[in-house]
């Protein structure tokens, strides 16, 4: 896929993107952040307009870090940061061999790729750059001369739309987006909230369980991203209350102490505004460096570079809301896990869709949950798993969508719809979705939340799994994507079924089951029950249960859909024939049939309602005339009566990070 601009040169024949111009509609989608104030103040530079000498990258890595300028995107700097330590990443992001500033074949463009709903999205960008007094006034690197992350903020802004678009974000969106990997946010602050609904939990005891989350990931330290952010900025100016703020965790690493046998675990943060917002007991001249070695405490004080400081655990744990950890990619491309560190060679990706009326089940404590898309996990042997939603988002849509919304809220918003994911472990020959969906799953994402993708972690057996995606409200209609990476063999298909109309009722819930036949000349194709030969049809049998209290109305839907081209059509029908007490459902009874969808019909597929009493039937579908060759689905809905499995699960709350233009100014 690509986004390229409409090409134009502009003077010394350098490429004009005129998709995404010099003014205003680039910068501001509705002007509700304090960037909008900056409305005829920027000016559009080139970088050889900006610097004499400028540089893609800068050979001293430590100058090619991110610095945050006056837009509110520190939680996309965290994923840039990323893609430093990363070449392999850096190159799938920006493709090798383009012309720069001091090549004769320099002509003014760029191109970038970003993973987008399942697919790498070409987006080509000219350089010129939003500046406040000739200086870059959005994000930029350590070294003046560098602007890969400059450009890289422009093409990621033609993206979305506008540059105010990148206000607020989710450091997780921006790590999948430049990796087409996976993250995972762990909210920490969800502890504390279970220590005020549990008075008799201690504090103590809440930090434990933050802790041990983060002893998850600790092996794996060195390999993943890491970043963190906090709703609250310690030493920063109380306009920032109740706005997050996210930066990088740099190191982290044990460090033994000179007294006692216990050490401490230190983490060196770095703050993407480029410079230091803590007073702790590991600050340049803190307490806590007398107890540890001082040939160890000068050479962890050295590594501290602009905008980074150190913290101990226990104060990373009482300042920090969440943590944000990326999967991490080899050269390969196949993903690593970051609970054991095993690679997940084996990927599958299939798109989905919620459509409204059809399949929106909603959630587990819905009746009509049975209605939502169905996929298929098959895996060859044990392995370790990891199952991906995705839902798509809409940008287009965004503004007119919340029209009537204070613009404070709107980049709340972003997340249309709480999302969860379900599985079950099923014998896919003696598969009954009703009985299935009674019992607990035997994994799943836990809750619906606001975020465009959760992910589901376990380590499966061989055999076949049920994988249900949901939106927490009922009719709620979206795109989607389920991804798996496995560490062993696995197959992904959608469960493939027709889809008709479930009937409409608010009194029980309507179990699907579906069958697939063929009309073989000479065999099976026996024609209506004007011919003797109608025998030899298809018989599908199917049960009508006692029901615990007696109901009035429509308990049977059936379709005979039949597989072929418009121009190629059979007419076609089925009968329903109840089977006597002691006979076989594989042949028709002599008497007549209970209920008929007849007369044959020249189309795609017929479709009838009924109400049958409890007991034994069989459905037997047919073309008018006999020796027709033909596929057909006949889909066969019951009403059931059970009760609704009340999952009581609890929405998740969209974390958002961004910054308050006041304090980024130097």
């Amino acid at each position: 896929m690509k986004r390229d601009g409409r090409e134009e040169c502009g003077e010394g024949g350098l490429f004009e993107d005129q998709d995404f111009p010099t003014d205003d509609s680039s910068l501001f989608c509705d002007s509700s952040t304090p960037i909008s104030r900056l409305q005829g103040h920027v000016t559009w530079l080139r970088p050889q307009e900006i610097c004499q000498s400028p540089i893609f990258f800068p050979d001293n890595i430590q100058q090619s870090h991110p610095k945050q300028g006056l837009l509110g995107d520190c939680w996309f700097l965290c994923a840039c940061s990323m893609l430093i330590r990363n070449k392999h990443l850096l190159e799938k992001v920006f493709p090798a061999q383009q012309p720069l500033w001091s090549d004769n074949k320099y002509r003014g463009s760029f191109c970038f790729r970003f993973w987008q709903n399942g697919h790498w999205t070409e987006v080509t960008i000219d350089d010129r750059l939003p500046c406040v007094d000739s200086a870059l006034c959005f994000s930029h690197c350590n070294a003046s001369s560098a602007f890969w992350v400059a450009l890289l903020e422009k093409a990621y802004a033609k993206l979305h739309g506008s540059y105010e678009r990148l206000w607020a974000g989710q450091v997780s969106e921006a790590l999948v987006d430049l990796t087409g990997g996976l993250a995972e946010c762990w909210i920490l602050s969800d502890v504390g909230s279970e220590v005020d609904r549990k008075p008799e939990e201690s504090q103590n005891q809440a930090r434990t369980s933050k802790r041990r989350d983060l002893d998850l990931i600790y092996t794996m330290r060195a390999s993943c991203t890491l970043s963190c952010s906090t709703q609250n900025i310690f030493g920063g100016g109380v306009e920032l209350d109740q706005q997050h703020h996210a930066m990088t965790v740099m190191e982290w690493l044990d460090v033994k102490t000179v007294v006692g046998s216990s050490g401490v675990r230190l983490l060196r943060i770095r703050n993407p505004w480029g410079r230091a917002c803590w007073g702790g007991a590991w600050t340049e001249s803190g307490a806590g460096w007398s107890s540890l070695d001082s040939s160890e405490a000068l050479d962890l004080q050295a590594r501290v570079l602009q905008g980074e400081f150190w913290l101990d655990e226990t104060e990373f744990l009482s300042r920090f809301d969440d943590v944000t950890v990326g999967y991490p990619i080899n050269e390969e491309g196949h993903l690593q896990s970051i609970y054991t560190g095993n690679l997940l060679p084996h990927r599958h990706q299939l798109p989905g869709r919620w459509i409204k009326g059809l399949s929106c089940g909603g959630s587990r404590n819905s009746s009509s949950y049975s209605s939502n898309p169905k996929f298929w996990l098959k895996m060859y042997d044990r392995g370790e798993v990891l199952v991906s939603l995705l839902q798509h988002r809409k940008w287009s849509q965004m503004k007119d969508k919340y029209a009537d919304t204070p613009p404070k809220d709107i980049m709340r918003r972003q997340h249309d719809h709480a999302i969860a994911l379900h599985m079950w472990k099923v014998k896919k020959n003696r598969f009954n979705l009703s009985r299935t969906l009674n019992k607990p799953p035997c994994a799943s994402t836990h809750c619906h939340a606001h975020q465009r993708e959760v992910v589901l972690h376990g380590q499966l057996e061989p055999g076949h799994y049920l994988l249900i995606p949901s939106t927490y409200q009922l009719g709620a209609e979206a795109h989607f994507l389920i991804r798996v990476f496995s560490s062993s063999s696995s197959f992904l298909s959608a469960m493939k079924c027709p889809a008709p109309s479930l009937p409409s009722t608010t009194d029980g819930e309507w179990e699907s089951t579906y069958f697939q036949g063929s009309w073989v000349e000479g065999s099976s194709a026996g024609g209506s029950r004007n011919f003797a030969t109608h025998q030899r049809n298809p018989c599908f049998p199917f049960t009508i249960c006692d029901e615990p209290v007696a109901t009035v109305g429509v308990n049977v839907t059936v379709t005979l859909s039949q597989s072929c081209t418009d121009t190629d059509l059979h007419p076609i029908g089925f009968h329903i024939y109840k089977v006597p007490a002691g006979e076989q459902s594989q042949t028709i009874p002599s008497e007549d049939p209970v209920t008929s969808c007849v007369p044959h019909c020249y189309t795609q597929d017929v479709t009838m309602a009924c109400s049958l009493p409890s007991g034994a039937y069989i459905i037997v579908p047919s073309t008018y005339q006999p020796d027709c060759t033909g596929n057909f689905t006949i889909s066969l809905a019951r009403r059931i009566h059970r009760r609704v499995v009340k999952s009581q699960e609890k929405l998740g709350r969209t974390i958002q990070e961004v910054s308050h233009i006041a304090v980024m100014q130097s």
